[in-house]
This record gives C-alpha cells, structure tokens and sequence, in this order.
C-alpha cells in the first residue's frame, strides 16, 4: 500500500476571555491549527443548549521523507491556559486520512492543478464548537447574552454546549507552560497552526461600556488583546487571521439587527434602537483600524523575528448581473463594493470604494491623515475567502426594484437575491440563501486576483448545509451525496482558477462537524461528521472518506508532478 508522505494540520479553536488590564476585560476569540492523536476525555456537558480557519490542513515539502499517516479520525485535546487573567482554550483537530474510494476531480495530463504545498483542511470556530459557555471564569460574550434573548434564534437553542468540544479534551491549569510544552511538541510532528483572532462574538462588557465596534476605543483593546497572542504563542503560529467575515458581523448586528449587538432602524428590522444608514459604516471604520494597528504591531515588533504573515477572511459572494444591461453591470460591481470591497479596498489600496463615496457622500466616515497613513503602512499578507454561493444583482438607481436586500442607498441601490423575477442563479438547496453555482468559486476568484493584484488567496470555508429528517435512517446520516457532488463541483471551479494563474494556497471545507449556525440554532447541519445532539456521539459522513481521498489522490499527483 502507498503510503501518504504528507504533512497534517489540525484545527486549533480558542478563545481569549480575559486578559490583566485595569479595567478587566474578557474578550472570546477563535483561533485555528493542527494536531496529533490522543485519546479525549468526555465529562459531562453543562450548560443549557436550549430554552463556537484557516483549520486543519496537510500539506507536502519536498525537503521532508516520506511519513506513514495514521488512520486518525478523532478529536483533540483542549487546553486550558491561565496566565494572571489570561484565559486561552485550545481545540484541536486532526486530519481525516482513511481508505475511501469515490469519483475523483478529473486530474488534467494526470497532474494535479493544486500545487505541492496546497494546504486543505476544515474549519470550525469557538462559540459554534466549544459550548462551556460558564467554564473556568469565562466571561459573557455578546453571543451568549442575544442566544438567550427568546425569539432570537430559530429552535430556541443557544451555545451553552455547542457540541461540547470544550469539555472532550483535557484540560491543564498547569498554565502556558505546559501549553508550550504541547505545541512544541506539535511542531516536531510537522503541524502547523492558523490561527483566527475573532470569529463574531465580542465581550459583552465592551457592548455595555462603550457600545463595542461604535466606539474608536475597541481598537486600543483588540490591539491589546492580540498583542498577547503574538508575544506568547507567535514564535510557533505562522499564520495569523484578525477578523472572519466582518462584512457579515457588520451587516446583520448593525444593518439589519439579525444578530448582536441587534440594532438598526425600524425600516431594516426589529430593533430597540440602532440607525441602519450610519452605524455599519462606523463600526466598519473601527474594525478597519483595528486591524491595520494589529497588523502593523505585529509588523513592527514581531514579524521579522516570527517569520509569520497576517490577512483578514471575508464572506466572498459572486454576484452576477441579472442581465447584461450596463446598469446590471454596474448593479453587481456596486454589490460587491457595498459587500466585500468595503473591507478590503481600505485594507489593501487604502480608501473605501469609488461607488460607496458616490452614494454615501458625507455618511461614509472618512479616514484622518493618519488613518490613512496606517493603512498605507499594514495591509496584508493574504485573503480568507469564504465562498458558498452567488447571487443574482439588479439595478436600482435606473430600474424600478421592490424591496429587498441591496436595495436601499446604504445598500448601493443593487438588489441582490440567488433568485430574483423568477430566475434562479443555480440549483436550490435545503438552505434558502445557498443556490449551487460552482461558476461562482472561478469567477470570485479571478475577481479578487485582478482587484488585489493576486495577493496569496486561502478558500478558509466552502461547504453545503442540510437539514436533517426527523428520526433519521443510518442512511440518512451518513449518504451526503449531496455534499460531495457541491464539494466536488466548487472544488473542480477552483482548480480552474488556479490553472489560469489565481495564487491561491489552500481550501478548507466548512465544517469537521455538525455545529451550532447561529441563528439558525442546530436545524442546519454543515458537518463532514454528523453530531447527534443528545448524546454528542459523532458519526463519520461519507464527504469525510471523501475528501480524505481527494486530499490524498491530490497530494500525490501535485507532488510527483512537481519532482
């Protein structure tokens, strides 16, 4: 039997939830990396579930001889850190190598279009994953207070225990030694870490404070906070992410009030206060500066010495024009600037985009003389796209539009919808807002290398959510079909993309396991591992034994390609 000469990365989720800094402040956070085996403990959950990058990946250096991987398909452990206030969780992953067979992307010249050291994995995060929501002195986030809040979330559940990952590790008070210890140890396996700084959710003590991404003073604290990771677990992390999808953060907790901190005007949703045509681009503002002062800390002090990079990931949708009049043209571009480039135009070229300044005028806050100059000094070292669908986009500056998303001025006048006057972007799914449009994965691609002069890409979530039947069958649970035929297809669009000169390094599949999805509570299910939810038992789907084969298949043709 060949044996797989490859290099696994797990994913390492964690949260920081205090740290010593007059007045105190417990701050959640998600973080990724790799791991490897050792058997999990299981205590009892507590809590109440009614009433949690890139991630774990492997990858090939030539330099390195050929390696037997195990069969390993479980979880593991967790860690927990106590330094003074410091309260560090760790959840590990470990990669999916086991014998499957399946249909295969169809390998060109019998090579592979992924390059040798393309990483894949899955990616999972801390509020959807580890439940613990009281444990060990965590402090409340702004997601635990809203999941409690009744009518939030669709089942009535919340995050109290997620899927318990929290409580199916070990956990060590000894302190950030022994984590030390364990990751040095993890290195000389050939792991590496990704590590995602925030994933939503924010201390709530911020909210009542000083009203969180509102207020300029979070870019002190989160640039404090994410001092803490760099000086104490940075000369091992090479990969560093401030932010996951702060284009959606913003959107739903200030546009649209669907999720915390909930405000917006009466016009967008059902809030007690909030101004939908002025906050998201406030709070947007802040979370920008936030991250280019962490960037340019991690820059100035650590980079040189740590050898590590730092991006941002962004919520990635295609939208298509509904016709191809020139103002549906335009109508998509103005999408994607109102949706993605409002984040990385900043970030990368140093201003909002041309289209937002035309409409928003004086309501798009503007960067000072040194705002600008800090932009112009951090950017990035990559993008994290997560890219699941496409959307249709229509003109409303020329054409007559009944509401809806996109439709408004603080929207950029372009109704965007997968199905708009009859007309469906691609096949429909379980999911009302996920259409199957592989095109999709090619075409946003493309768009972010020519935008951002081909700055290093990772796909850090792409995946298919389904809902489950009452009273499942074992067939039911485990024949995803359906998930490997998304996986597939969006898989053979990016390789496309990658043939055509796209500088994309890695793709990980959203999720490990079924999860706790937000508002959506647990009636959908992402999981290559299917999570009963009375019990936690996990039961491995066939997507799993599939995508460790496309890994594996992949793998060795890349790397005997490049040889």
């Amino acid at each position: 039997m060949e044996v797989l000469d490859v290099r696994v990365a797990a994913v390492l989720r964690s949260r920081l939830t205090q740290y010593a800094r007059p007045p105190y402040v417990r701050w959640p956070v998600r973080m990724t990396a790799p791991v490897g085996r050792v058997s999990p403990r299981c205590p009892t959950a507590t809590g109440n579930r009614g009433g949690t990058v890139p991630v774990f990946a492997s990858k090939r250096e030539e330099t390195e001889p050929p390696c037997h991987t195990e069969n390993n398909n479980m979880e593991f452990p967790l860690l927990l850190l106590l330094l003074h206030h410091l309260h560090f969780a760790l959840c590990l992953f470990f990669s999916l190598f086991f014998n499957a067979t399946s249909h295969m992307l169809l390998l060109k010249n019998n090579t592979s279009p992924f390059p040798c050291n393309f990483l894949f994995g899955t990616s999972s995060s801390s509020y959807q994953f580890e439940g613990a929501f009281l444990s060990d002195g965590k402090g409340l986030s702004n997601w635990d207070v809203f999941t409690h809040k009744p009518g939030t979330i669709m089942d009535g559940s919340n995050g109290d225990i997620a899927v318990d990952h929290y409580h199916r590790y070990q956990v060590n008070k000894a302190g950030i030694d022994y984590y030390n210890r364990l990751i040095d140890a993890l290195l000389q396996r050939g792991i590496e870490p990704f590590v995602t700084i925030t994933h939503y959710d924010i201390p709530q003590e911020l909210e009542d404070r000083y009203k969180g991404w509102l207020s300029p003073k979070i870019q002190e604290d989160f640039k404090y906070y994410a001092d803490i990771c760099f000086k104490n677990f940075g000369d091992r992390v090479k990969y560093w992410v401030t932010f996951n999808e702060p284009n959606v953060a913003i959107v739903r907790g200030y546009r649209s009030g669907l999720w915390p901190p909930a405000r917006c005007s009466a016009s967008f949703g059902n809030c007690s206060h909030g101004d939908s045509e002025t906050e998201p681009f406030i709070a947007a503002s802040n979370l920008i500066l936030s991250h280019a002062s962490v960037v340019t800390l991690y820059r100035t002090k650590y980079q040189k010495k740590q050898r590590g990079r730092i991006g941002i990931v962004m919520n990635a949708i295609w939208f298509e024009p509904l016709s191809n009049s020139r103002e549906d043209k335009l109508a998509a571009e103005r999408a994607q600037s109102f949706f993605m480039n409002w984040f990385l135009d900043p970030i990368i070229l140093g201003n909002y985009p041309e289209e937002m300044h035309e409409i928003l005028g004086p309501d798009l806050p503007s960067f000072s003389r040194n705002d600008k100059q800090k932009l112009k000094t951090s950017g990035l070292d990559f993008i994290g796209v997560n890219h699941y669908t496409s959307y249709y986009a229509k003109d409303c500056i020329f054409s007559a539009c009944e509401p809806g998303k996109g439709s408004s001025r603080t929207e950029g006048f372009a109704l965007n919808s997968p199905q708009i006057n009859g007309f469906s972007i691609g096949q429909p799914t379980e999911l009302d807002w996920l259409y199957v449009h592989p095109e999709g994965m090619e075409k946003i691609v493309t768009y972010i290398k020519n935008r951002y002069n081909n700055t290093p890409m990772f796909i850090t979530e792409n995946g298919l959510g389904t809902l489950e039947k009452p009273n499942p069958t074992i067939e039911d649970i485990i024949n995803d079909v359906k998930r490997v035929e998304y996986l597939s297809s969006y898989l053979d669009s990016l390789a496309t993309a990658i043939r055509k000169g796209a500088n994309v390094r890695g793709y990980f599949v959203w999720s490990l396991l079924d999860n706790f999805e937000w508002t959506y509570g647990y009636t959908i299910r992402f999981g290559l591992h299917r999570v009963d939810y009375a019990t936690l038992n996990r039961t491995r789907r066939f997507s799993a034994l599939w995508y460790k084969q496309f890994i594996a298949q992949h793998t060795n043709k890349a790397c005997l390609s490049s040889s």
